[in-house]
């Protein structure tokens, strides 16, 4: 049987064009999401930032995907989403630059995420914007938290520190 891939497989971009090897975060919890600026789920990067602020020293790491799958609410450029992050929310979690995560042109990483047949756990469309996903230190996917639940749910906060 074929070794299926991890998260560790993958090479996207970040924010600022720059080839971002998702190996580096091996031994890391990481949380995967999908962000929009224009959305009613925004103020959520305050909590994420705050979950990562609170949390990396025990191996944690959050990292946002800007998309504009969802009625248009990520419609800047890469530079835009990047000063909109940082002036309005401090966002010092590493940011990749936008990408689809549903359709035809969905990024190799989201289809990852959201086929059994690809990650072994669970299908899971992406429903909207913010959606979480959990993966573990050794890349493989957990879980995943729905848009509208707070980033500091029991869920993820058990998770992290393993409680």
């Amino acid at each position: 049987m074929e070794a299926r891939k991890t998260l560790h497989d993958f090479t996207v971009k970040d924010i600022d064009g720059n080839d971002f090897s998702l190996a580096s975060l091996k031994g890391k919890k990481v949380l995967v999401v999908n962000v929009a600026s224009k959305c009613g789920l925004t103020p959520q990067y305050e909590q994420l930032q705050e979950l990562y602020e609170k949390y990396r020293h025990l191996n944690f790491v959050v990292i946002g995907f800007p998309a504009n799958n969802f009625m248009g609410q990520e419609p800047g450029s890469n530079l835009e989403i990047k000063e909109f992050c940082t002036a309005n929310y401090g966002v010092t979690f590493p940011m990749m630059e936008k990408i689809s995560v549903k359709g035809k042109d969905q990024a190799p990483l989201y289809k990852w995420l959201t086929k059994k047949s690809e990650n072994g756990v669970m299908d899971q469309k992406v429903t909207w914007n913010f959606q979480k996903f959990m993966i573990d230190e050794e890349g493989h996917l957990v879980d995943v938290v729905m848009p509208k639940e707070s980033p500091m749910s029991d869920k993820i906060l058990n998770w992290i520190t393993g409680s």
